[in-house]
């Protein structure tokens, strides 16, 4: 690579073509240095994914949500009957009440029998049986206590609620169902944080695990992997590595099951590259406006590869050092007013 080129960030040169007071922005391209890619297939995954579970036994009483409802987090999505759970909070409660009671009785027999032991007027026995019973006491309260926060827990248990957002994927129970602890209520999984598991061949696991590079193809553009994940051993049956691709937040019109394209980095290879804005679609035919070596405008026709960064490798109709009209549009206004100009 020359040096001018190594100077440059992005190895385009910006020039303009001038006639007759008309200016034109056009980009000199160069060979560029850029990934050399795999394509493999992927599935999505949605890494939050679960199905919500009874912890406490009863009956439906009400479900708030059905397949495909967006829940948001915290939101309850299903009640129980809790007439045996406020039941047991109540005696717990009152359990709790007589421990405080007799805590509060057995403090002041301490206290008592610990005057009359400093003015020697009760035995030591006396002293020590006032201690026990204090402690005693104070450990019964600890116990009704402890039994006190079970009980609410169980309450709490009867309104089920959505762990993080997501979308309803299974519904498990219907009003009226009784249900016991560890049954199915609600499965559901959340669309804004997705990855792509892929099965490498063993031959591509190797470069993988040196550039941990990855970009996810989608129907909007390329989405590059936040993080590269390379399982450390191969399957027994297919010889594969399995690769994890974590996804920056966001749906990228992208759901769990979809099959798609993604493109692994595993080298680098020289390209000839051209921006895309570059580039003039005319159904089929996809050229540029080259500038010639009389100065002149023309459109060829050229054969393109893959996108990177915003540019567009150029497999044919281009050499390096050509000049391009940065805009096929501004091009097209340029070609026009000349002829205007031209004919006047």
């Amino acid at each position: 690579m020359n040096t001018m080129a190594k100077a440059l960030p992005m190895l385009l040169l910006l020039a303009t073509v001038q006639a007759d007071d008309l200016t034109l922005e056009t980009v000199t391209v160069v060979l560029d240095e850029t990934p050399r890619e795999r394509l493999l297939d992927g599935t999505v995954e949605a890494v939050n994914q679960a199905t919500m579970s009874a912890q406490t036994a009863g009956r439906i009483a009400e479900v708030f949500f059905d397949v495909d409802d967006y829940v948001q987090a915290g939101e309850p999505i299903a009640r129980f009957t809790n007439v045996e759970q406020q039941s047991a909070l109540r005696q717990v409660q009152a359990a709790l009440d007589e421990a405080r009671a007799g805590q509060n009785q057995a403090n002041g027999e301490f206290q008592r029998v610990a005057g009359l032991f400093e003015a020697e007027s009760a035995s030591k026995r006396e002293y020590d049986q006032a201690l026990a019973a204090r402690d005693a006491a104070r450990a019964r309260v600890e116990a009704a206590e402890s039994s006190v926060d079970a009980a609410e827990q169980q309450l709490e248990y009867t309104l089920v609620r959505a762990p993080y957002a997501g979308i309803v994927t299974e519904r498990h129970v219907e009003t009226g169902e009784a249900v016991g602890v560890g049954q199915p209520l609600m499965s559901g999984l959340s669309l804004e944080t997705l990855r792509v598991v892929v099965d490498l061949p063993q031959q591509l696991a190797a470069k993988v695990r040196v550039y941990r590079k990855a970009y996810v193809l989608t129907d909007s553009g390329r989405v590059e992997a936040t993080r590269v994940t390379l399982f450390p051993y191969a399957h027994s049956a297919s010889k594969t590595f399995r690769v994890r691709l974590e996804l920056p937040e966001g749906q990228f019109s992208l759901y769990p099951g979809m099959f798609v394209k993604v493109a692994f980095v595993s080298g680098e290879s020289r390209r000839l590259l051209v921006p895309t804005s570059a580039l003039l679609r005319r159904s089929e035919v996809t050229g540029v406006y080259v500038v010639d070596d009389e100065q002149q405008l023309r459109m060829r026709q050229v054969r393109v590869g893959g996108t990177f960064d915003h540019r567009t490798e150029v497999l044919a109709g281009l050499r390096e050092g050509e000049q391009v009209a940065a805009n096929p549009v501004d091009a097209g206004i340029y070609l026009k007013t000349r002829v205007v100009n031209d004919n006047d």
